[in-house]
């Protein structure tokens, strides 16, 4: 078999637990739904195991286990912290990682209820993200343009998912970033991937943020295009006051990164639909209520 043929089971993630990690190989192991670049599974209570699936995966893991001991101290949302790191061996021939399991339900099964507790906790969040990151840290091979540097991935999603009475408001809102001034500070910190399945709901509020693999250094408006992907409507513009730092050029960009990122959205959503590789139909009515709210704003 080669390694994207091996089937993980629980009795593989037993088997290696055993091996590598004894200690850990008493608790109850059960799979998690979802997952893009891993496959995840509880472990215990407050653990997960996180295997690749991709070949991109492990480098993706790797850069989270170098930098979120780093970043997690000063988040004030729970964030995943990599505990043990599982070396290849014959049973498995990629790395993989035990992480702490953040708690709540992912927003792409359900819903905010408390929005205003959500913008404000959404802006602590990235304020607290967004600082100037080191020279050493990672940048970003498809994400983190300038949105005119983008427009070939927008133009791909606008004519496969965008409704024709909304193509030329749609249209309007992408020209209008595409023509915002670059952004002028250093690179900061930004996630990089703040969609519905990456950040998790309890009590009608957001509880946690997951999935660091796409974190780099550069443009903040990736991660403000939260404002409109994440938050119910009408939430945005407490957002931005809460946040406080986004220039008007910056919110343009957001806005037309929302609008990509909505777009993204429906197109898994639509694949998840037709039984597609990949496709995702719990993406795509987040993406259409997305799309909504950056239309509206």
């Amino acid at each position: 078999m080669t390694d994207d043929e091996i089937e993980i089971t629980a009795d593989l993630i037993y088997d290696l637990l055993q091996e590598q990690h004894p200690d850990l190989a008493g608790l109850a192991i059960r799979e998690v739904a979802g997952g893009w670049d891993n496959q995840m599974w509880r472990l215990g209570d407050g653990l997960a195991v996180r295997m690749p699936r991709t070949e991109g995966a492990p480098a993706l893991q790797r850069k989270e286990c170098r930098w979120l001991p780093v970043l997690a101290p000063r988040l004030p949302l729970p964030v995943p912290n990599p505990v043990r790191i599982g070396a290849p061996s014959a049973r498995f021939p990629k790395p993989w990682t035990v992480m702490t399991w953040v708690p709540g339900e992912p927003l792409d099964y359900t819903s905010i209820s408390r929005g205003d507790h959500a913008a404000d906790t959404l802006a602590g969040f990235v304020r607290a993200l967004h600082v100037e990151a080191p020279a050493d840290a990672p940048v970003s091979e498809d994400r983190g343009e300038h949105p005119r540097k983008c427009t070939a991935g927008f133009d791909r999603f606008f004519h496969a998912v965008v409704p024709d009475d909304l193509a030329d408001d749609v249209r309007a809102v992408w020209d209008d970033a595409v023509a915002a001034p670059e952004w002028a500070g250093p690179p900061l910190w930004v996630h990089g991937d703040l969609h519905p399945a990456n950040v998790v709901v309890a009590d009608g509020t957001l509880s946690g943020v997951i999935d660091f693999g796409s974190l780099f250094a550069g443009d903040p408006a990736w991660d403000l295009a939260a404002a409109w992907v994440l938050l119910p409507a009408g939430a945005a513009a407490r957002f931005f006051d809460m946040y406080a730092h986004a220039d008007k050029a910056t919110i343009r960009r957001a806005r037309g990164l929302a609008a990509q990122q909505s777009l993204f959205l429906m197109l898994m959503g639509q694949n998840g639909d037709r039984g597609l590789p990949g496709g995702k139909p719990t993406w795509g009515p987040a993406g259409r209520a997305a799309l909504e709210r950056v239309l509206r704003s």
